[in-house]
């Protein structure tokens, strides 16, 4: 992807991949993706990455470490001709695992979990190429100037400013009613697995952008669900928080 604005004048959305055997972890990700603009799609690992990639080409690729896998992943990508940005995780941004994710074209290995301002941070700078940076700067226009980042340990919550953390909790209410709409499906049609997926996601969002009883109940919920519980009356309890936001 080239990233240019199209004969009709519109912006094309970037694109990530997340890859990630864990799907809590994964669907983490993808959320502050999709909450900062971006549309994200989901691996379970390197085989489901890189059926997925060719008709995707993803401007940045995500990925868990998934015992030396994940940067299998990137060199393969690479020689393929994707032209992604490529960013590792892992549990602990160790020496070694920030060795390994270099050596594989990966501009930095953060720690997992991933926050929002860490990662959206990370992303104003490092799209891919000049005209895509244009494009993230008209989705986004707050972030015009991005921080320019070197190295992962530039890297800080400090720079972060006002204005970004603004323009998320503007993203995180846009999308509250989405996300209370997935959790209502799932509870409606008795999914238990799309209800605590859903859940969990608006957990992660909510306690990560300032919001502990949303994200308190949205836990609680999460956690019935895995046991095939269905608590209305929590779901009762989330309505009336999210009316306050």
């Amino acid at each position: 992807m080239d990233g240019a604005v199209g004969a009709d004048g519109v912006v094309p959305v970037l694109t990530a991949l997340v890859v990630d055997d864990q799907p809590e972890a994964r669907r983490h990700v993808a959320a502050l993706l999709e909450l900062a603009g971006w549309q994200a799609h989901e691996a379970a690992g390197v085989r489901e990455a890189l059926s997925q990639a060719p008709a995707l080409d993803p401007d940045l690729v995500v990925t868990d470490l998934l015992g030396g896998a994940g940067t299998a992943l990137l060199r393969r990508l690479r020689v393929q001709g994707s032209e992604a940005r490529f960013l590792v995780m892992a549990d602990a941004a160790t020496d070694e695992a920030r060795s390994e994710a270099a050596a594989a074209g990966a501009l930095a290995c953060l720690a997992k979990p991933l926050g929002p301002r860490l990662l959206l941070d990370f992303l104003r700078s490092r799209t891919t190429g000049p005209t895509a940076q244009e494009n993230l700067a008209q989705i986004h226009p707050t972030e015009i100037r991005p921080t320019e980042i070197h190295e992962v340990d530039d890297l800080h919550d400090d720079d972060v400013d006002a204005d970004l953390m603004d323009r998320l909790q503007e993203m995180y209410v846009n999308a509250l009613p989405g996300r209370l709409s997935a959790i209502t499906t799932g509870a409606r049609s008795g999914d238990t697995t799309a209800l605590a997926s859903a859940a969990h996601t608006l957990a992660g969002t909510s306690g990560q952008l300032g919001h502990p009883e949303v994200a308190s109940v949205c836990r609680a919920i999460a956690s019935d669900a895995r046991r095939g519980i269905l608590a209305h009356s929590r779901l009762m309890e989330l309505r009336a928080l999210a009316v306050l936001h």
